[in-house]
């Protein structure tokens, strides 16, 4: 019997990338290789969104810049972004003609695969669950509208425009309020298991003290995916035992 990695009895999902993705068929950008599976990213919609504005200017929007970028609240996004590509635009000018172009394409996501799964068993067995994401109220809303069943299982959700949450990820306040909403919360930090996507997201955990399971873009360097507790290609891949979870029925 193996010892496990942490003795979880609270969890803390983040949403895009995560939880939910597109069919890749919606969002093959000029930035991308090509399809590398078949449920792209939600993450993957600001790309081609940003890639779209950069264009109209000439301007070309890199990974390195994207890297920058994930985790972050929309208006230090929007900020970097027309920093970083030297836009001839203001960042609300940027955020509105973001918001435009996201809403038509956010009408499309999908569960990530193992999503379901893992959420509703963890909901099955009493352990309480929560949802930390950087995503502004009103995308939140148009990218969980087909998903209500599913995000009616979290206790609590907390956005990017919590007015609890000082600063975004990689500090910790997203996590450390998202944990203290609990009606019980847990004894410890170390007792409460976060899942992200991005490498913002593991140092806003590794802040808190939270362990952390990492489900990383398969196009991340590994460099940089090291202080994740674990870092796994899919939800699919989770064995809930590993953190002292109830297994997954055979």
């Amino acid at each position: 019997q193996m010892k496990p990695l942490a003795n979880v009895t609270h969890v803390i999902f983040d949403m895009d990338g995560l939880l939910l993705g597109l069919d890749e068929l919606h969002v093959l950008s000029a930035t991308d290789d090509g399809p590398f599976m078949s449920i792209a990213n939600t993450e993957k919609i600001y790309t081609e969104v940003t890639q779209q504005i950069a264009q109209r200017y000439g301007k070309n929007f890199t990974w390195e810049m994207k890297t920058q970028l994930m985790g972050r609240t929309q208006p230090e996004s929007a900020k970097l972004t027309v920093d970083l590509l030297q836009l001839p635009i203001s960042p609300d000018e940027y955020g509105a003609e973001c918001k435009r172009l996201q809403q038509q394409k956010f009408k499309d996501t999908k569960l990530m695969p193992g999503a379901k799964r893992l959420v509703y068993h963890l909901y099955q067995h009493g352990i309480p669950i929560c949802v930390a994401t950087g995503s502004a109220k009103y995308n939140f809303e148009i990218k969980t509208a087909y998903h209500q069943e599913l995000f009616a299982l979290f206790h609590h959700c907390v956005l990017g425009c919590d007015t609890e949450v000082k600063h975004c990820k990689p500090a910790p306040d997203a996590f450390l309020v998202a944990a203290s909403r609990f009606d019980s919360p847990a004894a410890g930090p170390e007792n409460v298991l976060v899942f992200e996507d991005s490498v913002h997201g593991v140092s806003a955990s590794n802040a808190a003290k939270m362990p952390v399971v990492m489900v990383p873009d398969p196009r991340m360097d590994p460099e940089e995916c090291k202080k994740a507790t674990l870092v796994l290609k899919s939800l699919e891949d989770f064995k809930p035992e590993e953190f002292g979870l109830p297994p997954f029925p055979e």
